[in-house]
């Protein structure tokens, strides 16, 4: 059970991709900040149990991403050897992303529950505000983790440079205002990388070379 859990592991990232994308799909496309409040809460009102389900699917997204970040985290920390600094650094990000995650998935069920229930459309705009823009733990988290992980893996060729070169560009510019799009792109390098360490654990250790002829 051990060892088959040891392979199965990584593709908690895929979880992870395909609930945050299944999270978005369930949201929709949310009121903007600048709309007016009535229009923001009659919106809730309207879609108050997708707001409710987009929520906790997010919330379960987050549950698989913490998995994949003991699965990366493990896996940086065995080719940097004792110290694992950029291992450490790589999981403190993927930290901050999941406060992000859930901040977001808590905002859109409060908003699904709330919506019909006495809120005010003052209150509506407040949480829709916040519901948009409290981005900076995923920018930052997401670039943290992007950065230290690229860093680690160029220096130990931990993962392909076909990876981690990305993994780099995504760190940079989840920091800039383009971080949303680096987070679409963090969730396609989630997905890949799932898949590249679940086959290479499932493909087990290169065999040993012959010893050499005497």
């Amino acid at each position: 059970m051990r060892q088959r859990w040891h392979v199965l592991a990584p593709l908690t990232g895929l979880l992870f991709t395909l609930g945050t994308v299944l999270a978005f799909i369930i949201g929709g496309e949310t009121p903007d900040i600048d709309d007016s409040p009535q229009k923001i809460l009659d919106f809730y009102v309207e879609h108050h149990s997708s707001q409710l389900w987009a929520g906790v699917v997010l919330a379960w997204a987050t549950v698989a991403l913490m998995f994949f970040l003991g699965t990366l985290r493990s896996t940086l920390r065995e080719a940097e050897g004792p110290t694992g600094r950029l291992s450490t650094v790589a999981f403190g990000g993927g930290i901050v992303l999941i406060v992000g995650m859930l901040s977001f998935a808590s905002f859109s069920f409060t908003l699904g529950d709330v919506a019909d229930d006495g809120l005010t459309p003052q209150a509506a705009q407040t949480l829709n505000a916040l519901n948009s823009d409290f981005f900076f733990p995923l920018a930052v988290g997401v670039g943290t983790l992007m950065i230290a992980t690229a860093i680690s893996s160029l220096g130990s060729r931990t993962l392909p440079a076909w990876l981690a070169w990305p993994a780099l560009v995504i760190g940079v510019v989840a920091l800039t205002p383009g971080g949303f799009f680096a987070f679409l792109a963090f969730l396609l390098w989630a997905l890949v990388t799932s898949v590249v360490l679940w086959r290479a654990r499932a493909a087990g250790p290169a065999a040993a070379p012959p010893p050499a002829p005497a």
